[in-house]
């Protein structure tokens, strides 16, 4: 199949795609004139972006000194082609500025101030490429900052950089666009140079034949190619026919070899590659001269130029700059338009400070006769009348009106199935449009919108890839977390139950602090039972832990002693209030009261001497309805006498109850005394009080077995106490009674 296909290049038989046109190729203007160098500009603009991909990191400050071919960006990602100084100078700013895109679109840029030295830093080239090694070539491409010149900007050193198998390496030279003639005018100046760069490019990819395919419009190109590579039999001139777009990369490639490159696909996937003719030119100056692509040729035309020509021009050189060189004839009253790129492919300028960049090589500077539609503020655009010639020349074979529908519309999933990502925005469907729709703007604002898109879509699916890789980290800490505390878990229980001192150790630690959780409790709970006794009128009982025997012994006394001391409060109170009311406002009932209570206190003052004379040992009564020796203390404590002095009935009853328990304890004391020893009270401490046997609802000391020696005797030595300090308390009683009376 190659074969074939060389033979019919040898033939001169070549194959054709489909559309295409023949618009005006106003070369002429240009053609005949070799190319020029200019002057140093005052200043030099230079974006750090001028290829397909991302820009580099700035390497330099303001106010820093460079040299001619210095870096001034550093290339980290193989998508990173870096810039180098066109010439020495000072950098006097680095911010944004307008650089060459349709939308006027501004971005980062170096301020050079050139100082007019054009001072070189050291360089080191090698005139013998066989020395170097493919990885050095690669990385001196690199390094030099080459990108693609033909237009796209794809950073070379990644196109070279390939493991397929390559059938053709094809260099392209139609350079089809009208007006340019930088190409042709290289290949006729730079013929020897540029087979050296394809010759280096054929050490990299070591391609099976070499196609140098030039427009037949060309014929110095033509004949200077040839001369050049008439001593290498695998590089081959191939003549193909002037037609617009033949510069296209899928339209040569299918011109050549027949072939047609699948949508969505590259060029290298059917084993070929392309690379322009100007490229191969800074490839050998970059390898052999260690010259960085810092300038390139720039076709300056247009019939409103005094001198259209080719011009060599430094890469940021204003184009405001260029312009002077070639002397603008002057328009009156009215704006001189300017296009960067032909007159099919290029855009028009919005501001003559735009820099040139590698992709530049064009200028183009029409007058009114020439292009009336470059001067034409507003479009002419009218309905589409469906005649259908833009689809009859789309190189590319899609539907041109259908895309520029679903344009207007941003229907973006529409635009994918119709492949607009193919369209290599020749401008042929606008060029023969009757509507004067400009069909290729609307694609390019498409495109934009769409790689938008899918930027932020990409953003967000590795800001999703971002959150799920976290969330899949913290659950899996988590998991790490837990099995560690159940692996020391079951370590901290194997080792208790191992017999080691470390064990019994940690054995003890975990016993004592149950304990000191159960000893808290239990104080909780013995705070809330003193809580509900204090709560029901007992105050101030002490808590003390006491044998089984004594224990319902020790609650009585706690009860008597409890009540005890409640009822000489009242006494206390009481008395002060009798004594004080007397002599006021005390009326009858109050003395008759007051005077009962007196004589109840003397009798039971008798019967407390003489039981006090003959008692011995006495036995707890045995019924409740028998009220303890102690009892007789009511006598002298008139506190349910005296509750209120206003209150007679209260008063009646007062004394009624104190008359009954008077006679009730003289009984009590009489049977004490016939059967009762001499008992010596207990000189404890605390002297038990005698208004533990108070009251008769309390029978806890009466109550308990009468078989029971201990209690019986523990119960007398009570008694005996109560009545020895009743005695006491009733001969104090009689005291005060009789001063108050």
């Amino acid at each position: 199949m190659v074969e074939s296909i060389i033979e019919r290049i040898t033939r001169g038989n070549f194959w054709d795609f489909h559309g295409g046109i023949h618009p005006p190729e106003q070369k002429f203007l240009t053609t005949n004139k070799p190319i020029k160098s200019l002057s140093l500009p005052k200043q030099l603009i230079i974006p750090l972006q001028q290829h397909i991909g991302l820009e580099g990191d700035v390497l330099v400050s303001v106010g820093d000194k460079v040299l001619k071919g210095q870096p001034l960006t550093l290339s980290k990602n193989a998508m990173v082609v870096p810039i180098h100084a066109p010439t020495s100078g000072v950098i006097s700013a680095i911010k944004m500025s307008v650089i060459a895109h349709p939308s006027a679109l501004r971005q980062l840029c170096i301020f050079l101030d050139v100082d007019g030295e054009d001072t070189w830093r050291e360089r080191q080239g090698c005139t013998d490429i066989a020395q170097l090694s493919n990885h050095d070539i690669i990385a001196k491409i690199a390094n030099a900052g080459i990108a693609g010149m033909g237009g796209a900007g794809f950073p070379t050193h990644v196109k070279v950089s390939t493991d397929h198998n390559i059938n053709f390496l094809i260099i392209n030279g139609a350079e089809c666009e009208p007006y340019i003639t930088a190409d042709d005018l290289l290949m006729t100046e730079q013929s020897v140079a540029i087979v050296d760069g394809i010759n280096i490019l054929d050490k990299l990819l070591n391609p099976r034949h070499i196609l140098v395919a030039i427009e037949d419009n060309k014929p110095s190109a033509i004949k200077a190619m040839r001369q050049a590579t008439a001593n290498n039999s695998k590089i081959k001139v191939c003549v193909v026919p002037t037609k617009y777009p033949t510069g296209g990369e899928k339209q040569l490639i299918q011109i050549l070899t027949g072939k047609e490159v699948t949508a969505g696909q590259l060029p290298i996937h059917s084993g070929i590659v392309m690379q322009n003719i100007a490229t191969c030119f800074a490839i050998n100056d970059a390898i052999k001269y260690d010259i960085p692509l810092i300038s390139r040729v720039v076709t300056v035309t247009g019939q409103a130029l005094a001198q259209p020509q080719n011009v060599w021009a430094l890469l940021g050189t204003p184009i405001n700059f260029l312009l002077e060189q070639c002397q603008v004839n002057s328009i009156d009253n009215e704006k001189q338009p300017v296009i960067m790129g032909g007159p099919m492919m290029g855009f028009s300028l919005y501001s003559e400070l735009v820099p040139v960049v590698k992709t530049s090589n064009c200028i183009l500077v029409p007058s009114k006769i020439e292009m009336p539609s470059a001067f034409e503020k507003e479009s002419k655009e009218v309905e589409c009348i469906r005649c259908g010639q833009c689809s009859d020349v789309c190189p590319s074979q899609l539907l041109p009106q259908e895309l520029q529908w679903s344009a207007k519309a941003k229907d973006h999933a529409q635009l994918t199935k119709l492949n607009l990502s193919d369209c290599i925005e020749c401008g042929a469907c606008a060029y023969v449009c009757p509507s004067q729709i400009p069909l290729v703007h609307y694609y390019r604002i498409a495109k934009a919108e769409i790689r938008e898109k899918q930027l932020l879509d990409l953003k967000a699916e590795k800001a999703k890839v971002r959150f799920e890789a976290r969330k899949l980290r913290l659950e899996k800490e988590k998991i790490a977390r837990q099995e560690k505390h159940k692996k020391a878990a079951a370590a901290r229980k194997a080792a208790m139950n191992k017999a080691t001192p470390e064990a019994a150790g940690a054995k003890s630690a975990v016993a004592a602090a149950l304990a000191r959780v159960k000893a808290k409790k239990a104080s909780q709970e013995q705070d809330s039972a003193t809580d509900n006794v204090t709560n029901s009128g007992v105050t101030d009982v002490p808590l003390e832990s006491v044998s089984a025997e004594k224990s319902q012994v020790s609650a009585a006394i706690a009860r008597a002693k409890a009540k005890k001391k409640l009822k000489e409060q009242a006494a206390n109170n009481d008395s002060d209030i009798v004594g004080e009311n007397t002599s006021n406002t005390e009326d009858k009932k109050a003395k008759i009261a007051a005077a009962i209570a007196k004589a109840k206190a003397k009798k039971l003052s008798k019967g407390a001497s003489e039981a006090d004379h003959d008692t011995g040992n006495i036995t707890a009564p045995e019924t409740a309805d028998k009220v303890p020796v102690a009892a007789a203390k009511t006598a002298s404590t008139p506190a349910i006498v005296a509750t209120s002095s206003s209150d007679d009935k209260k008063t009646k009853i007062a004394a009624a109850i104190a008359k009954a328990k008077a006679k009730k304890l003289n009984k009590g004391a009489s049977e004490a005394d016939h059967d009762t020893g001499n008992i010596t009270a207990p000189e404890t401490s605390d002297k038990v009080p005698v208004a533990a046997a108070e009251t008769a609802s309390t029978p806890a000391i009466a109550t308990t077995s009468s078989t029971d020696d201990k209690k019986a005797k523990i119960a007398a030595a009570i008694a005996k106490a109560k009545a020895k300090k009743k005695r006491q308390e009733a001969s104090s009683g009689n005291n005060n009674d009789q001063n108050s009376v």
